[in-house]
């Protein structure tokens, strides 16, 4: 299946509106998109009623994207916004110790991204699921990076759009190589079988 993890349309700081966004990701082959929020997740509440409007066309998959001390991070598997009881930029590990317990799951962002990059050693962060190595915003130099040191790790890597349009949808998706229904986006995460795709 090929999931875009990374995308920004329900906010101000997207310039598409949510259903065109989904269309232009239908038209790019995916079989399922994710919206990822900046440190919200009810942003995306809207996206369980377009679930009905697109079933059988492609799924919709939510999360949303947390500024931690670090730098950002992918969180799924969330239910509601209680991840921000710890409040905003926390110490990427305790913030992985409060949700993780319930069923959260944590992909490092483009931890390479000149202005945006992950201000601490990726090595030394423990709990994390994935590393995004493939961002649709990146150069291929930071996506190259953010490969490398997903192969060193031995970590799996994702790949996203961060689209805030569109025509940003699809730049880059996840391959994974299970069925994932719309409830089970965390757990087929946790299982490591995926890999970032870079298509543009």
């Amino acid at each position: 299946m090929k999931i875009d993890l990374h995308n920004h349309a329900f906010t101000y700081e997207s310039s598409s509106k949510p259903e065109e966004v989904i269309e232009n990701a239908i038209l790019s082959g995916l079989d399922g998109i994710a919206f990822t929020e900046h440190n919200s997740y009810s942003a995306t509440e809207r996206a369980e009623a377009l679930r009905e409007k697109y079933s059988g066309r492609i799924r919709l998959f939510r999360g949303a994207e947390y500024d931690a001390a670090e730098g950002h991070v992918l969180l799924f598997g969330l239910r509601d916004n209680s991840f921000l009881d710890i409040g905003m930029f926390a110490p990427l590990e305790e913030l992985i110790k409060m949700v993780g317990p319930k069923g959260v799951v944590a992909v490092v962002a483009h931890p390479f991204r000149g202005w945006a990059s992950f201000k601490s050693d990726l090595s030394k962060v423990k709990g994390i699921c994935a590393i995004e190595a493939y961002n649709g915003n990146n150069s291929d130099e930071e996506n190259e990076k953010a490969y490398n040191a997903s192969v060193s790790l031995g970590l799996p890597n994702t790949g996203g759009s961060d689209s805030h349009s569109s025509d940003g949808v699809g730049r880059c998706y996840t391959e994974f190589f299970d069925e994932v229904a719309e409830d089970s986006l965390a757990s087929a995460l946790s299982t490591g079988r995926f890999r970032g795709v870079k298509v543009k």
